[in-house]
């Protein structure tokens, strides 16, 4: 007759063992939401400031698919071993009821005490746990790590097979999603009165990729130019009565521009020639810079300041002169509107007290975005007025009104065939007049 054999685990060995299994499956949940949750950018700052423990947590969001393989599976087999004890012990007391208690009693206490409250707390404070668990974390990863790289390569090969994508990089795009959102979230659930224009400010510097300078340009139009051929005394004249300490030179036509003064570089040759008469303004005047008007803002910030430059001239792709930018246009892209003592152009857009706003033609329609909170489209014309031409398919007669994109644009002023001045009525003051 032979004798079976069955295993007899005491309630007083047994009881400890699986205290033992729930303490290390928290761990495990709480260390996979850390690793998972943790900021990359703060790490890398505090990394940077010599924070020995950041480094480590560095190094493991490095190899974070196999950092979250490996403690994942240690909770795997701690949740597993710990139901397996309590079942063999409540089966050996209470028999086939045994089941029924230990699933109910290890599942209340799987999910409370080693899922759901280390995990909460992970989230709740994640660079803060990651930074406290990467020592270990990282002892985890060296014992645990060839298996959980044989399981996640298992796991690979099945999405695979799948047709799912397995790489874990992310786009350029993606990227700048990424950093687009964490700026949108920057000031949200506490109260910051800076936050709004630190928002904007953030939103600008990640536009430079986007906009060219023929976004941001002074048009054609508006640009100062002085015949090159003029006495240097009706030079000196125009000079003064400029708001501009650079303005193109031109010979012949508008569009040969063959130099640029600078009004110090003028008036310091006057004072030591003793007068404007012997001056020759070729001889003060430097060479133009040109450049396409469809160079990236961030492009020519760049170029600014390596040639240490602040101005330069605008052509499109058959040279023709298109406007000015500066320095200070792009500046202002990033911090806004600049302002000083002798500046003196005027923004060209007035509110009125119905809400509507009157606006010159030339005002850009990316700044009345970026002033109103507005969604105009910026893709088919740089300024307001090409806005209007663009929809209205002809040249509007003053007083005609159009309406598209929810705005109504009536005709104030026009200059020839240009549209000089018009009046913008939003869609709120739409509302409010018409309720």
């Amino acid at each position: 007759m032979e004798e079976s054999i069955n295993f007899h685990l005491p309630l007083v060995v047994a009881a400890p063992l699986v205290l033992l299994c729930l303490a290390l499956g928290a761990y495990m949940s709480a260390a996979e939401t850390a690793i998972t949750g943790a900021s990359r950018p703060r790490m890398h700052r505090l990394a940077q400031q010599g924070n020995r423990r950041a480094m480590l947590v560095n190094r493991l969001l490095d190899r974070k698919d196999e950092a979250v393989s490996a403690v994942l599976l240690g909770n795997s087999v701690m949740n597993i071993l710990s139901a397996s004890l309590t079942t063999a012990v409540l089966t050996e007391l209470f028999g086939a009821a045994g089941i029924v208690y230990a699933t109910a009693i290890i599942g209340v206490m799987v999910v409370v005490f080693a899922e759901v409250m280390p995990k909460t707390w992970a989230l709740l404070r994640a660079d803060r746990v990651a930074l406290i668990l990467a020592p270990s974390i990282g002892v985890t990863l060296a014992i645990l790590g060839p298996l959980a790289r044989a399981v996640a390569w298992v796991s690979r090969l099945f999405l695979w097979l799948m047709g799912m994508r397995t790489d874990t990089g992310l786009a350029a795009q993606e990227h700048n999603e990424l950093l687009r959102g964490a700026i949108e979230l920057h000031g949200v659930g506490h109260i910051d009165e800076d936050a709004p224009a630190e928002k904007a400010m953030l939103r600008s510097v990640l536009e430079l990729g986007d906009r060219t300078v023929g976004d941001v340009m002074t048009h054609r139009g508006n640009v100062v130019l002085i015949d090159a051929e003029e006495p240097t005394e009706a030079i000196v004249n125009q000079m003064l009565a400029a708001p501009y300490t650079r303005i193109p030179l031109y010979r012949g036509q508008p569009d040969n521009i063959v130099g640029v003064v600078h009004a110090k570089d003028l008036f310091r040759a006057v004072r030591a020639a003793g007068g404007p008469a012997t001056v020759k303004i070729m001889d003060v005047m430097t060479k133009p810079w040109f450049i396409p008007q469809s160079t990236v803002l961030f492009d020519q910030l760049q170029a600014f300041r390596e040639r240490h430059e602040h101005f330069a001239i605008v052509v499109d792709e058959y040279g023709v002169l298109q406007g000015i930018v500066t320095l200070e246009d792009i500046i202002e892209e990033i911090v806004g509107d600049i302002r000083d003592e002798h500046d003196s152009i005027k923004r060209g857009v007035f509110k009125r007290e119905d809400g509507s706003l009157v606006s010159q033609g030339d005002v850009p329609i990316h700044d009345l975005n970026r002033e109103f909170g507005w969604n105009l489209p910026e893709d088919v014309a740089i300024t307001i007025a090409g806005l209007v031409l663009h929809e209205a398919r002809r040249i509007p007669e003053v007083g005609q009104v159009y309406a598209f994109y929810g705005f109504r644009f009536e005709i104030l002023k026009r200059e020839g065939t240009r549209i000089a001045e018009l009046r913008i009525i939003p869609p709120a003051a739409i509302q409010a007049a018409t309720s």
